[in-house]
Formats: structure tokens, sequence, C-alpha cells
């Protein structure tokens, strides 16, 4: 099972929360984050673009930086592991996001790939003018195909003549090529979401579901794996986890009572209010899906929360899942949560004994 961090582009991470950690992004926060996910074996590390935050008195998402120049700066300091980046597709014209993520499979050489959003937050757009109206809502997967279908052209081609009802390409050019073919993950639960992925996306990520409830969301990958059937091509999911772990389950349970107990209701109530403007299509695996604050405090992502030991035993049976190719971890802290989890939790999971422990003057190096 591969292992990757949603590493924290935004301000607090994924916890809507005034008595969780509080921090505002920044490269170095991303860069040691990344440093101890390569150090400590991991897979790949996905930065998300949010382009309007939630306000309250947490400021939820109100300070973040940009996807793929974060990359880039991730990759000239890295050497092995996986970058994704995400492109609006609303924002980034198709030629523009397939130039730049060439630029930055130079810089990784090779090590680059892209995370697709659709885009759904209409304030996020509208501020500048982007928004194209709410019928784009049971659009918006015909555009993103459109969208993704240009920039392989021009991947795999270096021309394109696209001609569609959204885009016109007329002898679009894109040269160097990238080195090794870049792999492209998106996210949708709804049917029309679920048929793009199966089309035109090597990886869907979905959310797990629940507390403690590890294997939850076997039902939603057993559906990708039924879409990506009728369209002859395989096609893998990476589960969303948030992990809040301590030395007793009864310490990692304290953390999670307390980041409860400031539930931010004021940006809890912007988010809902957001999530019920899609009238138009079906919910998919995004934040537009959640209904009761309470469990928004986490964004509804599926959590495990416990001793390291009993988060590598739910980590073990999340790899059980068919079709689960991997993970993508959230922390309520993210330097000591990848840090605790290379030494602390993955040398007692099962299902990644090939990963070798890194040595103690390494670690110390990656939380310096």
């Amino acid at each position: 099972m591969e292992i990757g961090v949603f590493i924290p582009i935004g301000r607090n991470g994924w916890i809507v929360s005034t008595t969780s950690p509080q921090y505002n992004p920044s490269f170095e926060l991303n860069k040691q984050t990344t440093l101890n996910a390569e150090r400590f074996g991991l897979d790949f590390v996905l930065s998300m673009i949010k382009l309007r935050g939630f306000g309250g008195e947490s400021g939820f998402w109100d300070q973040n930086l940009e996807s793929f120049t974060l990359m880039a700066g991730l990759a000239a300091v890295t050497s092995r592991i996986k970058l994704y980046a995400t492109v609006p597709t609303l924002a980034i014209p198709p030629a523009i996001a397939a130039r730049m993520a060439v630029t930055i499979d130079s810089i990784s050489g090779g090590r680059f790939g892209l995370n697709v959003i659709t885009g759904w937050q209409r304030p996020e757009y509208s501020q500048m003018g982007l928004w194209p109206g709410d019928e784009y809502f049971a659009q918006r997967y015909e555009y993103a195909a459109e969208y993704v279908t240009i920039m392989r052209e021009l991947w795999e081609t270096g021309a394109s003549n696209f001609k569609g009802k959204h885009f016109q390409m007329e002898d679009c050019r894109l040269l160097p090529k990238p080195q090794t073919p870049i792999k492209l993950i998106s996210a949708g639960q709804s049917d029309a979401g679920m048929a793009f992925i199966a089309k035109h996306a090597d990886y869907n990520f979905v959310f797990g579901m629940g507390f403690n409830t590890p294997t939850a969301c076997t039902t939603t990958v057993e559906r990708l794996q039924k879409a990506s059937a009728t369209s002859g091509r395989k096609v893998a999911t990476y589960g969303l986890f948030m992990i809040i772990a301590g030395e007793t389950d009864e310490e990692a349970l304290a953390k999670w009572h307390l980041y409860k107990s400031g539930a931010d209701h004021e940006a809890l109530k912007w988010l809902t209010a957001q999530s019920s403007a899609d009238t138009k299509s079906g919910a998919d695996t995004n934040v537009r899906h959640m209904s009761s604050e309470v469990s928004n405090v986490n964004l509804n992502i599926g959590l495990l929360c416990g001793s390291y030991a009993s988060v590598a035993r739910m980590m073990d049976e999340i790899a059980g899942i068919p079709g689960m190719a991997g993970v993508l971890l959230t922390f309520d802290e993210f330097v000591s949560g990848t840090k605790e989890f290379g030494e602390r939790i993955q040398p007692l999971m099962k299902s990644r004994r090939h990963i070798k422990s890194e040595a103690p003057t390494l670690v110390a190096e990656a939380a310096e």
C-alpha cells in the first residue's frame, strides 16, 4: 500500500476549530513535512488549491499558498518522493497547466503528477470574475474531460488541434515533452464523477468514512472498480484519512474531544452554505457532501484516532481493501505527525514491512 501526505497548504490544515493546532501555511512548514515523508519512505505528497477560505474565528483556509509554485519549490529540495499539484480548471487554461506540469517534471526528474479539480465553491471563482454560471455544476465533468484531453495530447504528441464545446486549440504546441507519463488524480463519488475518472484519470481519491471505521469506504472503492472495468482502463483508489495518535487510545481521544470542543461554527456555516449551492449534480467525494457541523470539524475525513499500535492496525485493515492502492494522510499537526508516523506507526504495519526505518540522526535532521 502506498502512503502519501495531503500537505498543509492552507491555514490550520483540515480541522475547523479554535482549539486544534493553529498555524499559517509556509514553504518551510511544507518543506519539513515533505522531507519527513521522504526520509521515512513515504511515496508521495499532494497539495490542494483553495482560493477562498471559510473565515470564522479560526480564519480557516483564509491563508493559502499556490499549488504549482509550492510543488516546484519542493521538487528542488527532494530527490525521491512523488509530488502532485492541483490544477483549478476554471482558473488556468489547459495548455498553460500542461506547460507548468512539464516544467516541474523537469525540476523533479520525472516525479510530478497532477490532481484535477472541477471547482465546487462558487465564491472562489466569482470573486475573480471566472465563474461561468450555475449551469457549470451540471457541465463540469464535460468541461474537465475536454481539459484533460488537451493536456494529454500536448504531453504525448507535443501538439493539439482539439475542437470542443469549451475549448478550441489552433495548432497549439508544447515542447519538451515530460520525461515520464504524468499521472492524473481526481476525486469523485457521483456517477458523473466516477465515469470521468474511469475514462480520464489514473487514480481516484475518496474520503474515508466515520470514526475508527477503516473499511467503511469499501463500497465506494468497489463502485470505481466497476466503472473502470467498463472503460477498459485500470484505475486505482487512494483513501483520504486523518490520523490523531498518542501513546494510548485515551490520549488520542482526549485530543479529538478538545478539537471538537472548539468547533468554529461561523466557518462551518459558511462551508455548509456553499455545499448546498449545487442543486444540479450529484454529490462528490469532497466537502460538498457534508451535513452535520460536529462531524465537519475535520471536514468529514475518515478519522483514525488511537494509540500508535491501534492506528497501525487500522492502516493494515485499509491495505486489505480490494482496489485500494494507498492512502492520503492528514494530521492534526504535520511536522510532528509525519515524524511520529515514521517512527512509531509505520514500523508496526504489516503492509509496510518492506520500508526500512531511518537512522535516528536523519530523523532528527528532518524535524529541524
